[in-house]
């Protein structure tokens, strides 16, 4: 704001510097000029001439700014025409005049800079403590009011990708102690749950069972872990993944560890044991989901989560080869007593402070500073004020994004539980392999999944995502999770070469994965807050896919007496029906809030 006074004259001028534009859209600068003009003629005692009026911007604790007035009377300074002035009179008014204008700028400027410290001080806390360059100030004082808004906005976005970069390049954080945690918990899930497929095979030759009886034995794990999937979704969106998945990985390494005295007892006996070891396990990915939801941020979801489920398969290749070596040099019962001890260790671990993470970043002990800011910045759900008091089973339900998730989970998991479950049995009675080749063999697909499944997340999230949105990446990864494998299994039985047949299972295993990046991903877009009850609900669809699929595949093994060709068909429609829904009713946005 420049102020110019004039004495008979002589121009004292005064500028004042620029104040940045605010939110609330005032001007940062009106160049005004008022006045004070002395002079001989009676006309000059006008209220205008009489009070010098300054401007001044000062900015509130919210960080809108309020324009005030200041008002500094003047002695007005009469010099009648028809009174002769003296030089001395003359500089005496003159020296008044120009006091008062330096009292003004003083003023003026004081309160200027205290503002502009203030405003660099309500920076600092908006933007987490990182304080922006004089380059960036000097640019917002010069902008327009919209120009001067973006380029704030703009900065806040420059800021919080800054804070991330910044926590990635310090190494190992708290997160990843997260990923890490859960990806060896779903190894040791997988590693109790696969070695029954492989100590079925002893189990069958001492207990007399038929192929009906080892598909009911094994679909017996699916009866308990039906049970605890919409459960330990609520259970975790309420009390925190941290307890859940802990008392999980309890409960089920307890039953893997009594499964051999069960099973000494009867049939019966042994499935109750099996289903309860299901219990345990039911709540895992719930749990797992719900932590990852308050812990990983949006652009690093698919890979965080395909590290996890990456335990899975580890854990599928872990134990099938080392239950073979185990069942030869000591017995069956062994396999399930060592499996179930490993969870013990972790454990131990999962509740020690300062090594297991708490629920939330809130709440945790160890993250750091800048971590915590990072992540309150960039998860939707990252404390614990953010959690639903009550499910809205209704608003949840009545989303096609919803069933086409749950629809879809349970297509997807018809063939997965039966490749998990059946595969060292197709393995020993189709190829014709022994109890070692047939666990061996049964490991290379797990691998191609492991593999695939972290290639395919790294390029949904740096490639896809960024230049394609939520909705086509989901979409797009989704449906090749559904028709690789299709394909794959339509021509496995056309396939007599053991070679051939292993190369085929590992290439639908591998198209498989990209699901992890489709249809496993999905929850937490479209409803971050109840990421936990969703996947429970759509789980609970995909574990009864397993409980049918399992034994089904006994059934019709039995009735056809031992043609594979049936049980891939079932799996290949199943395929199909599941890619037509996801591409007309599943979406990458939020549905519900």
């Amino acid at each position: 704001m420049a102020v110019t006074t004039t004495m008979r004259g002589v121009f004292l001028p005064l500028s004042f510097k620029k104040v940045p534009t605010t939110r609330s859209g005032h001007t940062s600068s009106a160049s005004t000029s008022l006045p004070l003009l002395t002079s001989s003629s009676s006309s000059s005692l006008t209220p205008r001439r009489r009070r010098l009026q300054g401007w001044y911007r000062e900015g509130g604790h919210t960080g809108h700014t309020r324009l005030r007035t200041c008002r500094l009377s003047c002695t007005a300074l009469s010099l009648s025409s028809s009174r002769p002035s003296s030089s001395s009179a003359e500089s005496s008014h003159a020296n008044v005049a120009t006091g008062r204008m330096g009292t003004a700028r003083s003023l003026v400027t004081t309160r200027h800079r205290r503002n502009q410290n203030q405003q660099k001080q309500r920076r600092r806390i908006h933007c987490d403590c990182v304080p922006p360059t004089v380059d960036q100030e000097a640019d917002e004082e010069t902008l327009p009011p919209t120009q001067t808004q973006t380029s704030s906005s703009s900065l806040t976005q420059q800021q919080s990708g800054s804070v991330a970069a910044a926590t990635d390049s310090e190494g190992w954080t708290r997160r990843a102690t997260v990923v890490s945690f859960c990806f060896v918990a779903f190894l040791l899930c997988n590693m109790d749950r696969v070695n029954m497929s492989v100590s079925i095979l002893p189990m069958a030759e001492q207990y007399g069972w038929s192929d009906g009886t080892k598909g009911l034995v094994q679909s017996s794990f699916f009866w308990g872990y039906l049970l605890t999937q919409v459960l330990g979704g609520v259970l975790s969106d309420r009390a925190g993944g941290k307890v859940v998945l802990g008392f999980g990985v309890a409960w089920w390494s307890l039953f893997t560890a009594i499964t051999p005295y069960a099973a000494s007892l009867g049939l019966g006996p042994l499935l109750a044991a099996r289903a309860m070891m299901g219990v345990g396990e039911g709540v895992a990915m719930p749990a797992m989901n719900n932590l990852v939801s308050r812990w990983v941020p949006a652009q690093e979801r698919s890979r965080s989560l395909a590290r996890v489920y990456s335990g899975m398969f580890c854990g599928s290749i872990l134990g099938l080869l080392a239950s073979p070596p185990l069942i030869e040099r000591y017995d069956w019962p062994t396999v399930f007593h060592l499996f179930g001890s490993l969870g013990v260790v972790w454990i131990a671990l999962w509740f020690a402070p300062g090594i297991g993470p708490a629920s939330t970043p809130t709440k945790d002990t160890v993250i750091s500073a800048e971590e915590r800011a990072m992540l309150a910045a960039n998860v939707a759900v990252a404390d614990d004020n953010a959690k639903p008091v009550n499910i809205p089973w209704r608003a949840l339900l009545s989303k096609r994004a919803v069933w086409a998730i749950i629809l879809c989970h349970f297509c997807h998991n018809w063939g997965t539980f039966i490749l998990l479950t059946w595969t060292p049995t197709y393995y020993h009675d189709v190829l014709g392999f022994d109890i070692y080749s047939s666990s061996y063999a049964a490991v290379l697909p797990w691998v191609s999944q492991t593999i695939m499944a972290n290639i395919a997340a790294t390029v949904a999230d740096t490639r896809l995502l960024p230049n394609y949105g939520a909705t086509k990446t989901r979409k797009v990864m989704q449906s090749i999770g559904f028709l690789g494998p299709a394909v794959c299994l339509t021509l496995l039985p056309e396939v007599s070469e053991p070679t051939l047949a292993i190369a085929l299972l590992c290439a639908s295993q591998g198209l498989d994965a990209f699901s992890h990046s489709g249809l496993y991903s999905n929850h937490q877009d479209i409803a971050p807050r109840y990421a936990g009850v969703l996947l429970g609900l759509s789980n609970s669809a995909g574990v009864l896919a397993g409980v049918l699929g399992t034994g089904a595949t006994g059934a019709l093994l039995e009735a056809s007496g031992g043609d594979w060709a049936e049980v891939w068909s079932v799996a290949v429609i199943l395929y199909m029906v599941g890619t037509a829904i996801w591409l007309s009713w599943s979406t990458g946005e939020r549905v519900v809030d």
